[in-house]
């Protein structure tokens, strides 16, 4: 680890010890977003243990969701200012510590709190901060790692549902969140291979960290204690926080953060309202389930060879548009559901909008990269997944609420559907604005700089300007005051 750390600064490797990373954020995101899909599972035992409704009973999977986002931004603030490694080996001994002190729960609360909210911050600790430092190591497969990455939720999901049913049925609830919490320390072990990298865009030029450079070399020769030394570190902190967050600044990432809001709202519904919608109209409770199945299975391939195809020579340039065009299609796809009232019609619906999900999830970190660089990937993640947080917590209740007052799921995947397209339409709204103010700024730059053209010749550099200048003192010292120089 020394040995990395006194190396120079290098450009991503696109491999190598890369693959590794993407094996650990792989296994990040199956103790993370697979295991918090598979607290489901244990709804029905903790309703007939505490003897609650499912209202209080739902609570627990949506506080871990919602507080993994909301503390999201906590998790790139300890990975960029002690290490990745720490941040989330740190996130895995509290998520394990949740659901071990959960196992012993007495109460909803006891669980609110234990598998809630210190599981969720301990989530919160590793995700973001995974999922930066492929980006890290990747520049031309940048998507593919990313989508095998992120497959991990999918087929995470895939495997642990069956297995934690089968856990509760052996051992009770009490026993499989016990071994939940030993397999979640598995997050130690995926910290553990995030091996720092020292790239060249991650170093800052010295003229930002003069003032703190300097204020700190005189903190050397006074008391710790000092009123000088507290002032450093408040400025030190200031500039720190200024440089890892100034893109909140850049007004593409404000409408892209904008776009996120929209795009989380519409994406959670599917997930609580599909099956129950395909029993309204009539399908067998086995194939509902199998709609589901199909969906996470097909959400899998999109990651996967979504980012293999964005990685092409043909697309690459053209990711930010395929992004659009995935969230898009999932708001057509949320438009055309209330006509599907049938099994075979539900089919190509759960093929399509999975696909197309699984697309989409890929292209966020790839997306965010494009808008702010690779020095603040991490900082910029934590905010966007940060973003996720309120919409995935009130928009089941909404289309639910929508669902009662209606009688009918028709507007409340209608309302999904235009929130997703909204998303994709502002963004493509953006780019264009954009594009079409780009060689008007050009221009305006070109009028306004007041530096004359300049050559260089080996390694001296040289002005018209000053050639001129220097022939006209040349001139007038020849002339004299005494020459006639008519």
């Amino acid at each position: 680890m020394a040995k990395v750390n006194r190396a120079g600064p290098a450009s991503p490797p696109d491999g190598g010890w890369g693959w590794m990373i993407v094996a650990g954020c792989f296994l990040v995101t199956i103790c993370t977003r697979a295991v918090t899909r598979c607290i489901s599972i244990f709804f029905v035992e903790f309703q007939t243990y505490f003897g609650q409704d499912y209202a209080q009973t739902a609570w627990i999977h949506s506080i871990v969701d919602c507080v993994t986002m909301l503390c999201a931004p906590l998790g790139s603030v300890v990975s960029n200012h002690l290490s990745c490694q720490v941040g989330i080996i740190l996130g895995g001994l509290l998520a394990s510590t949740g659901f071990i002190l959960g196992s012993f729960a007495t109460s909803l609360k006891h669980l609110y709190l234990t598998l809630g909210v210190l599981t969720g911050l301990g989530f919160a600790l590793c995700y973001s901060p995974a999922i930066a430092m492929v980006g890290k190591y990747f520049r031309r497969r940048k998507a593919l790692a990313y989508g095998i990455a992120m497959s991990g939720s999918g087929i995470g999901t895939f495997v642990l549902a069956p297995v934690v049913q089968l856990l509760i049925e052996e051992f009770s609830w009490q026993g499989a969140l016990l071994i939940l919490g030993g397999f979640v320390l598995n997050l130690c072990v995926c910290g553990a291979l995030m091996r720092p990298i020292n790239l060249k865009e991650d170093h800052s030029s010295p003229k930002q960290n003069h003032a703190c450079r300097t204020q700190k070399e005189d903190c050397k020769r006074t008391s710790p204690y000092s009123s000088l030394t507290k002032e450093w570190a408040k400025t030190c902190l200031c500039c720190s926080l200024q440089q890892e967050y100034n893109f909140l600044l850049m007004p593409g990432f404000v409408v892209f953060a904008i776009s996120v809001l929209f795009m989380a709202y519409g994406c959670s519904p599917v997930f609580v309202h599909l099956v129950p919608y395909a029993l309204s109209v009539g399908v067998s409770h086995q194939q509902a389930a199998f709609l589901m199945s199909i969906l996470g299975v097909i959400d899998i391939i999109g990651n996967i060879t979504f980012g293999w195809l964005t990685d092409r020579r043909c697309l690459k340039s053209y990711r930010y548009i395929c992004y659009l065009f995935a969230v898009g299609l999932d708001g057509l796809c949320y438009l055309c559901l209330p006509m599907l009232q049938s099994f075979p019609l539900l089919v190509p619906f759960s093929c399509t909008f999975g696909y197309f999900d699984g697309a989409y999830v890929t292209l966020i970190p790839v997306v965010t990269a494009e808008i702010v660089g690779t020095s603040s990937l991490s900082s910029a993640l934590g905010v966007v997944y940060f973003l996720h947080a309120v919409p995935y917590l009130v928009s089941p209740p909404i289309a639910g609420w929508l669902v009662d007052t209606t009688n009918s799921y028709t507007a409340a995947f209608l309302l999904c559907g235009f929130s997703m397209i909204f998303s994709s339409v502002l963004l493509a709204l953006a780019r264009f604005v954009k594009r079409i103010k780009k060689p008007q700024l050009q221009l305006l730059a070109k009028e306004s700089d007041p530096k004359p053209q300049q050559w260089t010749n080996g390694s001296v550099a040289y002005s018209v300007t000053r050639e001129l200048d220097q022939k006209d003192e040349g001139f007038v010292a020849a002339a004299g005051p005494g020459n006639n120089l008519t």
